[in-house]
């Protein structure tokens, strides 16, 4: 039996666990629950594209955010099926794609070396490092400030794994009045905004909002929320430059350090209303 097969927990979310716990000059036993993570191959008419790491929870809603993002699918419709396989050593989620699609995969992968589960690998070149989606169209959307810390107070409620474990990100989709209509938690923040834009695919939902994260705003949560149409991204931490310049040229709302009633918006803020006071 492979050293794996001990490891890899693909049935569970997060389980409990013996530890010691060391405070007040004390040392003593506790149980404590910890998020589990397991490789979950990406297959895409029999040929596996991907391994992420991932919290093996929402995995039809991963699968087709990750297509989605990823520019392997265009559209919901061009997923045909999904399988999701256990495995001994992890998961696979085993997709049946449009041959158009599936052709400008098998096009993009001979020029890769590999592709792993971090943002820029398998990039045979700079020029292929970045992708830069389309601007975003929807200029016309506005959203209240104080929505935010309304958003903010409803995700935490809803973050069930994160209280349990104390490990997991959040994605929350929020309509303008501040509503959270949906969370997605992952162990990998990448993960989770893909697993939200999925379950938000699959619902053929066109109706406003933005995101909510846990997280701080990298180039790549920028990247996939602009290529999901969506026009603003709010980040508990911080952006980084290169997420901040995506941001600014592609026409998303980005904002950080949302907590405790105050934000920095770091591009587009003609899309947010503050009432100031006198």
């Amino acid at each position: 039996m492979k050293h794996t097969e001990f490891l890899i927990d693909s049935d569970s979310t997060d389980s409990t666990i013996t530890a010691l716990k060391y405070a007040n000059g004390q040392l003593r036993e506790v149980e404590d629950r910890v998020a589990e993570e397991v490789p979950v191959a990406m297959i895409y008419n029999g040929i596996s594209h991907a391994v992420m790491l991932a919290t093996p929870a929402d995995l039809a809603d991963f699968a087709l955010g990750f297509s989605l993002c990823e520019g392997i699918l265009s559209s919901a419709s061009d997923l045909y099926g999904i399988e999701i396989v256990q495995r001994v050593n992890g998961i696979e989620l085993q997709m049946e794609i449009a041959s158009e699609n599936f052709a400008h995969l098998k096009e993009r992968r001979r020029s890769m070396a590999g592709r792993t589960g971090c943002g820029l690998c398998g990039s045979e070149s700079l020029d292929q490092a970045i992708r830069f989606p389309n601007r975003i169209q929807a200029q016309d959307i506005h959203f209240d400030a104080e929505v935010i810390y309304l958003a903010q107070r409803n995700m935490q409620a809803l973050q069930a794994l994160q209280g349990r474990t104390g490990a997991t990100h959040a994605c929350a989709w929020v309509n303008p009045e501040g509503e959270v209509l949906m969370v997605r938690e992952d162990v990998g923040r990448h993960n989770a905004l893909d697993k939200l834009i999925g379950a938000r695919a699959r619902q053929s939902s066109h109706a406003p909002g933005f995101v909510l994260t846990s997280s701080r705003a990298s180039y790549e949560m920028v990247q996939k929320t602009a290529s999901a149409h969506i026009p603003m991204l709010v980040a508990i931490s911080a952006p980084t430059g290169l997420a901040i310049r995506m941001a600014e040229g592609c026409g998303l709302t980005l904002v950080g350090f949302a907590r405790k009633e105050q934000h920095v918006v770091y591009s587009c803020a003609e899309r947010l209303l503050h009432k100031e006071l006198a």
